[in-house]
């Protein structure tokens, strides 16, 4: 039987890694993932005692299953043949022939595997335990605009199926985890979460992250602004990143970007001609990627 690979988005995160590793599980396929994990991860599968998945250079020869992603800008490349997605953003894609693709707007890819496979995650608390950790990471232990009742709902069922019943004691811990940007390159930073996007035509980056203490970032801020400012020289329209503060339900970015055109897209006063800030806790799939691209359509 020809190989199967199940691969998440350039830059993976714990969702993207989790869903990998449980539906290629199920299927008898083979996870992978197209770059390193980050410390998020890392603490999850070293807790669960999994191992992490082979990094896949190219996808050259390869069927790939894609999950939580189907832009074609945030595949490990294009050379693969896609043949199924599972995926909680919108769609932004074209294939040749039909393929099986479930999207569902959920706050993770982790909601929707164990929605589709509920008696096989149930019965193995190892891939209960990793889809938990991949809904609480990515709905930002629940506070995200994201999270839906049925995010909810599933986590609880999972939560009893893997036996961690505190959940957002275990977030902290997973954030925590991640959080902490002292001593790090800040390049490093940027490229752990970054997503790439065509945005009428215009090359955009976003990174993002979550963390508990915001001090640490904005002393880092002439540095942040520097890393995104050389990727903006780099081609790119704009280059931003997004933090959030989960502690305090905060949230800033920073920009390399016409001014006006973030002003426009956001709805705030830009503070130095570069910060954005916002009183709550903000998604880049749902409060930063749509205002953007409805600003660069316009012009």
């Amino acid at each position: 039987m020809e190989d199967i690979y199940v691969i998440g988005h350039k830059s993976p995160d714990t969702d993207s890694v989790v869903s990998a590793i449980v539906y290629a599980g199920i299927k008898g396929y083979k996870p992978a993932i197209s770059g390193k994990i980050n410390a998020e991860t890392d603490f999850i599968l070293s807790k669960l005692e999994v191992s992490v998945p082979e990094i896949m250079t190219s996808a050259e020869g390869k069927k790939l299953v894609l999950v939580d992603h189907n832009e074609p800008s945030q595949r490990v490349d294009e050379k693969g043949e896609v043949i199924e997605i599972i995926d909680h953003h919108k769609a932004s894609m074209s294939f040749s022939s039909p393929i099986p693709i479930r999207i569902e707007p959920l706050g993770a890819t982790s909601t929707l595997i164990a929605k589709m496979y509920p008696n096989e995650v149930k019965g193995n608390p190892i891939w209960a335990g990793l889809l938990l950790s991949g809904i609480i990471s990515d709905t930002i232990i629940f506070k995200s605009p994201t999270t839906t009742q049925e995010d909810r709902d599933v986590a609880a069922n999972l939560s009893a199926a893997c036996g961690i019943s505190d959940m957002i004691s275990y977030g902290i811990e997973m954030k925590k985890a991640n959080s902490a940007i002292a001593g790090r390159e800040i390049n490093d930073v940027l490229q752990t979460d970054m997503k790439e996007f065509d945005m009428s035509g215009r090359k955009v980056s976003i990174s993002a992250a979550e963390v508990v203490d915001m001090s640490e970032v904005e002393a880092r801020k002439a540095e942040i602004l520097s890393c995104l400012n050389e990727l903006k020289n780099e081609g790119r329209e704009a280059a931003l990143f997004a933090v959030a503060d989960i502690i305090n339900e905060k949230s800033l970015i920073y920009f390399a970007a016409d001014k006006d055109i973030m002003e426009k897209a956001f709805g705030v006063q830009a503070e130095d001609g570069n910060t954005l800030r916002f009183a709550s806790v903000i998604s880049r799939k749902k409060q930063v990627v749509p205002p953007l691209e409805e600003a660069f359509k316009s012009l």
